[in-house]
């Protein structure tokens, strides 16, 4: 039988706390250099540095939270919370205006803290059901909603309406995966239903020709319906192999509008075909998978709530994208998970998948 003295035990336990899931490294690492390939036919040069450059500070971030204990992070979470709601606010009082919304604030740097909220909003959501009885009692399932709301409103007010039903979803998911009862899920869908024509007239302008345009985008083909149309010639004219890499012309002509944000998924099914688009959910498959798989290995509810939550809202990012440029959901503004350029949502996004390793190591350190 081996002794290990004190200092050992603990050079031990800080080797231990360094692991990291290989898996979901390789997975995101996969992920991230086909974007940036994906993005230099889209963007160009200029712009495959400047996302380089965000996702090495994402993978950074990603790597420190992941040393971090679920408990330690929960202990954070209600500071987190509220320096978010702070922050949506000051986005209302004096944020940067851009193309008709006021989503962002510039503090040195410009960032957008509605990003911020998809994040924390499960959080608080599990920090507060983490130490109650599951399934959650009608009294904490409505605690709960009412913190999810107040970002998702102040997130409305910007106004962005994608975004703030991913940080609606994100509160959702965790309680259903705490054991939301069905009936009130199915309750809650029948009445958004029935409530949907009273909401119509609470829309703004450009989001009821955003719906109109989506049942019928060829009633106005150069303004509102332009972006779906492009998007579907893109998609269609890429074929099965597609016509190459840097040799589409939906994106090269600037026909196809957003092409290096919200439509580079059309940019890659013009170029690559039904092939690249297949191996692309293929690596999304994978990662979801794997995610789950450390979120049901979890040791204590925070950790599974969490780790489950940020797995699901991973997946209706890509379900949005993915719905909106095939003409499917209505243009709501949802970048694809890591492949779109963008500052704020690759460093959330990675935040997240640091907090799902955070998990995975944690129950590796109570193993060993």
């Amino acid at each position: 039988m081996s002794h290990h003295t004190p200092w050992q035990a603990h050079r031990a336990i800080r080797l231990h706390r360094r692991f990291i899931d290989p898996w979901l490294l390789l997975l995101l690492l996969l992920l991230v250099s086909y974007g940036l390939l994906v993005l230099y036919s889209a963007g160009g040069p200029v712009l495959v540095k400047k996302q380089a450059v965000r996702l090495a500070l994402g993978f950074a971030v990603m790597l420190v939270l992941a040393q971090i204990r679920p408990e330690r992070i929960a202990q954070f979470t209600p500071w987190l919370y509220g320096l978010t709601v702070i922050l949506l606010i000051a986005v209302l009082l004096v944020g940067d205006a851009s193309k008709g919304a006021q989503r962002w604030l510039h503090i040195g740097i410009r960032f957008q803290p509605s990003e911020l909220a998809k994040l924390t909003v499960p959080l608080i959501v599990a920090w507060y059901l983490r130490h109650r009885r599951l399934p959650p009692t009608w009294r904490d399932t409505l605690v709960a909603f009412v913190l999810l709301l107040v970002p998702a409103a102040l997130v409305v007010v910007e106004p962005d309406l994608g975004t703030a039903i991913l940080v609606a979803a994100a509160g959702v998911f965790v309680l259903f995966l705490a054991g939301l009862p069905w009936r009130f899920m199915l309750a809650s869908l029948l009445g958004g239903v029935a409530a949907a024509p009273i909401l119509w007239h609470f829309l703004a302008d450009y989001q009821k020709r955003r719906v109109l345009t989506l049942l019928n985008p060829e009633s106005d083909p150069l303004n509102a319906g332009w972006n779906i149309i492009q998007s579907k010639i893109a998609i269609g004219s890429g074929g099965l192999m597609g016509k190459g890499w840097l040799q589409g012309t939906q994106t090269q002509l600037d026909f196809l509008p957003e092409h290096s944000t919200d439509f580079i998924l059309s940019v890659l099914a013009e170029e690559f075909g039904f092939v690249g688009v297949a191996t692309l959910m293929f690596l999304y498959l994978l990662i979801l998978f794997r995610s789950f798989q450390i979120a049901m290995a979890a040791r204590d509810s925070f950790s599974r709530l969490i780790a489950g939550a940020l797995t699901l809202t991973f997946f209706v990012y890509l379900f949005i994208n993915a719905g909106m440029i095939s003409g499917l959901l209505p243009v709501v503004g949802v970048p694809l998970p890591l492949v779109s350029y963008g500052g704020t949502s690759i460093i959330t996004l990675m935040a997240a998948f640091g907090i799902i390793l955070s998990v995975y190591n944690h129950k590796k350190l109570i193993k060993q």
